[in-house]
C-alpha cells in the first residue's frame, strides 16, 4: 500500500520568496502584520516588497498548512499578531539547509571559474 503524505505536514520546497520572508520574520518572534511586511523589505529579510493582499493571503495559507498562527494577543483592535509554529520552524530549517548548499554549489563553481563571489 502507498503512503498518502499530507501536504500541510511537508511544506514543498522551495518556498516562494513571500512564505520565506515571512516565517523567517516571525522566527525573531511574534509580529503583527505591517512589521512582517517592514522586516521583509530589509536586504536581510529577503529583500522583498509585500503588499497588504500578498501578505495576509499568504499568512492566511500558512495558517491553513499549519505554519503560522495567530497569537491570539493584541495591543490594537486592527492588530493581529502571529507566531511560527512547531512546523513552521521545521520549514523554515529545511529552507534554509537548501539555500546553503546551493550557495556553497554556486561558490564553488565560480570559484573554479575564476569569479569570485
Amino acid at each position: 500500500m502507498r503512503e498518502v503524505s499530507n501536504p500541510a505536514a511537508e511544506p514543498s520546497l522551495p518556498l516562494t520568496p513571500a512564505v520565506f520572508a515571512i516565517l523567517l520574520a516571525l522566527a525573531g518572534g511574534e509580529k503583527h502584520g505591517y512589521a512582517i511586511m517592514k522586516e521583509a523589505a530589509l536586504p536581510q529579510g529577503g529583500g522583498i516588497n509585500l503588499g497588504p493582499g500578498t501578505l495576509y493571503g499568504t499568512l492566511d495559507r500558512l495558517i491553513r498548512d499549519s505554519l503560522v498562527e495567530e497569537t491570539g494577543l493584541t495591543d490594537d483592535a486592527r492588530r493581529r499578531y502571529y507566531r511560527l509554529t512547531q512546523q513552521g520552524h521545521r520549514a523554515l530549517a529545511s529552507e534554509t539547509e537548501r539555500l546553503t548548499v546551493s550557495l556553497r554549489t554556486a561558490r564553488s563553481r565560480t570559484a573554479v571559474n575564476g569569479v569570485r563571489v
